[in-house]
């Protein structure tokens, strides 16, 4: 998502900067590919925007790292922490940076990354919101919401407890169904009864299997947005266990992706 995003505002004409520090060669990579310029943190702080798209985990870590950055600099940039984090994980982000000074925003995003003419919403809260919105001018689309600092990130945990649940509670009974012998059967029926579940899983769950180590991070912070309701905290928890589970098969012998895999091959391909 974030050299998608980079990309699409490199290809509008912006001049985009990221820091590679700690960076895995294939985001380097993917940066590079996208048009980012490689700079130092110290000019990533000196930014008119911050995005700051990680997987969930790293967001608290960087957001303290640039707001050592940001605080004793003259020029703040609009930090805006676009990662899927619990309401109040962003609030607690949130405050490290308007501490340091800098006006903070939070979003959260649904939808793929940038392709074509297609862009995904980029949901903007908190009292500086409405300055993201110059973004929808460079084939970024931005939604405001009203509400305070945690309300984007309420929408995201929100859409993608239903989108990732539904692809991980699919690929649960898939593999159980295989594991019994009747993947075959319960296919046919998806296919009589079920097709536009069929075609969303077909998308869904092969698009899953080299991202399953960021849905992680994710699904705990989701546990955490539905504390309050023990049973959907301990599912959310168990989901996040079930694509830890998924991310180390696809690194691995992939029993389970190629098991996924198979069930899921279009009618032309299956043997």
């Amino acid at each position: 998502m974030g050299s998608g995003v980079g990309g699409r505002l490199v290809e509008r004409g912006l001049r985009v900067i990221t820091s590679l520090a700690g960076r895995s060669d294939a985001s380097a990579s993917r940066a590079r590919a996208a048009g980012m310029v490689a700079v130092s943190d110290e000019e990533c702080a000196q930014a008119d925007f911050f995005l700051s798209i990680c997987p969930p985990s790293d967001a608290p870590a960087l957001a303290a790292r640039m707001a050592a950055l940001i605080a004793p600099a003259g020029k703040k940039p609009i930090y805006v922490d676009c990662n899927a984090v619990s309401p109040a994980t962003k609030v607690a982000i949130g405050n490290v940076i308007l501490a340091a000074g800098a006006p903070f925003i939070d979003v959260g995003i649904t939808g793929l990354p940038p392709k074509g003419e297609h862009s995904p919403y980029l949901h903007a809260s908190g009292p500086e919101a409405g300055k993201l919105g110059v973004l929808n001018d460079f084939g970024i689309k931005v939604s405001v919401i009203e509400g305070p600092i945690g309300a984007a990130s309420a929408l995201k945990m929100s859409y993608g407890a239903i989108t990732k649940g539904i692809t991980a509670l699919g690929s649960m009974i898939m593999l159980a169904a295989t594991r019994a012998g009747v993947a075959d059967r319960l296919r046919a029926e998806l296919d009589r009864t079920q097709p536009a579940l069929v075609t969303q899983f077909q998308r869904a769950v092969p698009d899953m299997f080299d991202k399953a180590y960021r849905f992680v991070g994710e699904m705990e912070e989701i546990a955490d947005f539905v504390g309050e309701d023990e049973a959907a905290q301990q599912m959310y928890h168990a989901i996040a266990e079930f694509y830890t589970r998924i991310a180390a098969d696809y690194d691995g012998q992939k029993k389970e992706t190629g098991a996924l895999a198979a069930f899921l091959k279009k009618k032309g391909d299956r043997a």
